[in-house]
């Protein structure tokens, strides 16, 4: 053990001594570390026969920011404790600090730890830093500090600006400058892609360019493609470059009139055309396809209107648009049906017979026409559902109609069947004995072909 005084006369009568042995170790000394650099140490210890142990911990830094380097002794004994760069230069020597490199600076010594920061760190700065307790033996243990540099620049480079959709175009993204070598992801929106990295190493410096080649579409107009890196020394580093797509247009017919219902003879029809397309089509048109545009079709901008629908507008409309990547088109199928027709009143007197059968038909095709689509065969659908419908209604004004005529005909037969009882009777209250009644009835008998009963 030796006083404050004895260490410092020791340490100034001997300094030069050791720092002229250390040049010479200085070449086999950078190997060595060069060596062990990357092994990776958490903390390490040195204990001697009087139970002292001097214990420190690696320090990892981003560049530019502060390291802290401690030298603990744990049973201490008051010797003295000093701390060496990696050039075993002395940088603190209990509390006094021999080096002239202001960025160290004292931040705690007692006779258990010296506590030193170093203040903007460089790649330079990075090593071994060596903790030594003045024992006997002497005791010495070694810091590492590892600096992480962040990336300098990230960038994205698109091999063409505007792509057209179906086009294979190849993105690149650079991370230059970094310690260690970083590791690049790609999202295009949410939807992480994978590429293709390629690591070139200059000095003690990594750069990192990633490859993505991408299929785009028309739905990948806009959405923007994104460099994220993976690095310790940063987080939540990224770039991106939004997509730009051009396609072809996009065509959507509609039926504007009639809503619901067939196209029928002497009715209009409005049929309206949308058009999306990047750039926007300028040229839109419509067209009669195999055939020539009636003469009565009104074109108004995107509209095609025929006031009075006929047979002979039976065919198929497209509307036809066109940019400078392609042309795109939608067909409209029309066929006309005829007018609906209604049944003309019955002859018969009887009031209910007159009001319901009108009613009943009218109904039953107001509410079985469904509603036209673009196509043919759903038109053809229509008409097969509204024959059923009329046949249905035609079986019930039968069967109403034989229903009236029983009805009619058992009124009169019971009428009938009335009358010919009484006849039989008749002049049978008023006589004395069998025989006086039949000759009543006779008489009775020519007496009724004087008087006659009609029944309507």
């Amino acid at each position: 053990m030796c006083t404050r005084q004895r260490c410092l006369m020791h340490f100034l009568l001997y300094q030069p001594r050791n720092l002229l042995a250390e040049r010479e170790a200085q070449p086999h000394m950078k190997q060595a570390v060069h060596t062990v650099s990357s092994v990776p140490r958490s903390s390490a210890g040195v204990q001697d026969g009087g139970g002292q142990n001097l214990v420190t911990e690696d320090v990892t830094v981003v560049e530019g920011d502060v390291a802290t380097i401690s030298c603990r002794v744990k049973n201490s004994d008051d010797s003295v404790i000093q701390l060496l760069n990696p050039n075993r230069q002395t940088i603190y020597f209990r509390d006094f600090r021999p080096l002239k490199d202001s960025r160290f600076q004292l931040v705690n010594f007692s006779n258990s730890e010296l506590r030193v920061s170093l203040t903007n760190v460089s790649v330079s700065d990075e090593g071994r830093y060596f903790c030594q307790l003045y024992t006997d033996p002497p005791q010495e243990i070694y810091t590492t500090i590892t600096v992480l540099v962040p990336p300098r620049n990230l960038i994205i480079d698109i091999q063409k600006e505007i792509a057209v959709e179906g086009e294979e175009i190849e993105l690149n993204c650079t991370a230059m400058a970094s310690r260690p070598a970083t590791t690049i992801r790609w999202f295009k929106g949410n939807k992480e892609l994978r590429g293709k990295s390629e690591v070139e190493q200059w000095s003690d410096m990594y750069t990192v360019t990633s490859q993505l080649l991408l299929r785009v579409g028309r739905e990948d107009d806009g959405v923007p493609v994104i460099c994220l890196v993976d690095h310790p020394a940063v987080k939540d580093l990224q770039t991106q470059r939004y997509l730009e797509v051009m396609y072809k247009p996009e065509v959507r017919v509609s039926k504007n009139y009639p809503v619901q219902g067939l196209t029928r003879e002497g009715e209009p029809l409005e049929l309206s055309c949308s058009v999306f397309g990047k750039p926007q089509p300028t040229d839109m048109r419509w067209l009669r396809v195999d055939d020539e545009m009636p003469q009565h079709v009104v074109l108004s901008g995107t509209n095609l209107l025929i006031s009075n629908l006929n047979k002979t507008d039976n065919g198929t409309y497209r509307c036809e648009a066109s940019n400078v990547v392609g042309k795109s088109y939608e067909d409209y199928m029309l066929f006309v049906y005829d007018p609906p027709t209604t049944l003309p009143p019955p002859t018969t007197t009887t009031t209910t017979t007159t009001t319901t059968i009108p009613t009943t038909i009218a109904d039953t095709t107001a509410t079985t026409e469904p509603a036209v689509h673009d196509s043919r065969a759903g038109e053809e659908g229509s008409i097969r559902t509204v024959d059923h419908a009329v046949i249905g209604g035609v079986v019930a004004v039968v069967v109403f109609a034989m229903l009236c005529l029983l009805i009619i005909l058992g009124r009169y037969f019971a009428r009938h069947k009335g009358t010919y009882f009484t006849h039989e009777a008749k002049g049978a209250d008023d006589a004395a004995d069998a025989d006086t009644a039949i000759i009543n009835a006779e008489g009775g008998q020519n007496n009724s072909e004087e008087k006659k009963e009609y029944f309507i």
